[in-house]
């Protein structure tokens, strides 16, 4: 098992294992990792410090800083300043993950009757939403997909209900 530090186009990095580096390269040259908070496809590897065995005589608590590692999209290049490893949050309270927990649990109940649309859900809220006024259909059909935050706040200003999925959801033609 391999461990690689990943970096999405939005800038979060996140830690996942792989059976080998060959096995990092084919999953992500078939595009089938996602980052976990906002579900962006576009990845590379995050600069990782080597994982070495301190002196029992050395200094323990030192974190170096790191510069975030180009994405493979053939970016520009540019490396943006020095950053230092993100603090460590303390853990959240009980009841902060019991609503998490929930909120999980209700969103993976709903999205198997809702049907995925990709980056159309705008067009596709509104036609639901005409098809509705105008008689065609009982009710619009639940959708998800994805949006930017204006096409979401247009189809608020039109009278169409829209809302945010709360857990990030991976594609389905990006799952493994």
């Amino acid at each position: 098992m391999i461990s690689f530090d990943l970096k999405c186009q939005c800038g979060h990095v996140f830690e996942v294992w792989f059976r080998s580096s060959t096995d990092y390269e084919d999953q992500q040259r078939r595009r089938l990792i996602a980052c976990p908070l906002c579900s962006g496809s576009q990845i590379g590897k995050a600069v990782m410090a080597p994982n070495v065995a301190a002196k029992g005589n050395s200094r323990s608590g030192y974190s170096a800083p790191v510069a975030p590692a180009e994405l493979s999209d053939g970016g520009s290049g540019a490396v943006p300043a020095m950053i230092s490893a993100p603090p460590v949050l303390p853990a959240l309270p009980p009841e902060a993950v019991a609503m998490l927990n929930a909120i999980a649990k209700s969103q993976a109940e709903m999205l198997p009757q809702s049907r995925w649309v990709g980056n159309r859900f705008a067009d596709e809220a509104r036609a639901l939403h005409r098809a509705a006024e105008e008689g065609e259909i009982d009710a619009p059909s639940p959708i998800h997909g994805q949006a930017t935050p204006q096409e979401a706040e247009a189809l608020a200003e039109e009278g169409i209900a829209v809302m945010p999925l709360l857990v990030p959801v991976v594609p389905p033609e990006q799952r493994n």
